[in-house]
């Protein structure tokens, strides 16, 4: 009887052992598969809008895209760097690398995505040309766009720039400002609700497209919008580089059909990059 008691244990607990390895198992394997969620991070506007149509896409793949929304450039970064996130999707490669230095973030581009064509709006004047001495402009206060902004008013022969400026340029790098012009730096997603305070502001695309800005119809002054030099990038932990979740999400955003629910949906203002 006791031998009987000690074999049926062991086998219980061999039973036991086996159902444990295979439980650790599938929770690898499911992982591993197609069944999983990632939380994606994008800015209100355009990026947030594109990303839905690629959730949708997503899921046939059986991938879930939850998307977090923010309304400013740093969080998103941070949000992707501690692990709340596992991907973003908004900004240059000229920001990431700098954030990327300053910050020592442990993240990095994937894919191309969209460019969005930086353009200068206004509530007084119809040209940059009707600037007058003492006016005053704003631009994005962080590094990049704040030099992308600054090189646009340069573009239009507004101000010039010293030599060499790099991703960290400020109005303080400014070498020529014949009008004597003022110039705001403000965080980037409050500039269009300043438009009435200015004379004129450098906005970034989706900001202005929340606002109901047309960089086609609004914009007094603009990037090219072809072959735009600032395309957007796909952004992800360096480990995760050449996850399973990365390849699908590229090759969903990269396809036809968010190719062409870009262009109907944005005519021209924002732009395919791949």
């Amino acid at each position: 009887m006791k031998q009987w008691i000690k074999r049926s244990g062991l086998a219980v607990a061999i039973l036991g052992l086996g159902l444990l390895i295979a439980a650790c198992g599938q929770q690898k394997s499911s992982s591993d598969s197609k069944n999983q969620t990632v939380t994606i991070g994008v800015t209100t506007g355009p990026h947030e809008l594109i990303m839905k149509q690629v959730a949708k896409l997503a899921k046939k793949d059986g991938l879930t895209i939850k998307l977090k929304e923010f309304t400013d450039y740093n969080t998103p970064n941070v949000a992707l760097n501690d692990g709340s996130l596992q991907g973003n999707s908004y900004q240059t490669l000229g920001f990431l690398k700098t954030q990327i230095k300053q910050k020592d973030f442990k993240i990095t581009d994937a894919f191309k995505t969209v460019a969005f064509p930086m353009g200068v709006y206004s509530k007084h004047i119809k040209s940059l040309k009707d600037l007058k001495k003492g006016d005053t402009i704003a631009v994005p206060n962080d590094p990049a766009n704040e030099l992308r902004a600054l090189q646009l008013f340069e573009k239009a022969g507004v101000i010039k720039l010293k030599a060499g400026v790099t991703t960290n340029a400020t109005k303080a790098d400014v070498t020529s400002n014949p009008l004597n012009l003022k110039i705001e730096e403000l965080e980037a997603s409050q500039l269009p609700t300043h438009l009435s305070d200015v004379q004129a502001a450098a906005i970034n695309t989706n900001f202005a497209f929340d606002a109901g800005l047309n960089i086609n119809d609004n914009a007094i002054y603009h990037e090219p919008l072809v072959n735009n030099p600032y395309p957007n990038y796909f952004v992800v932990q360096t480990s995760d580089k050449n996850a399973k979740f990365v390849k699908t999400i590229k090759k969903l955003y990269q396809s036809q059909t968010i190719r062409d629910y870009i262009k109907k949906t944005f005519k021209g203002s924002i732009v395919p990059a791949f």
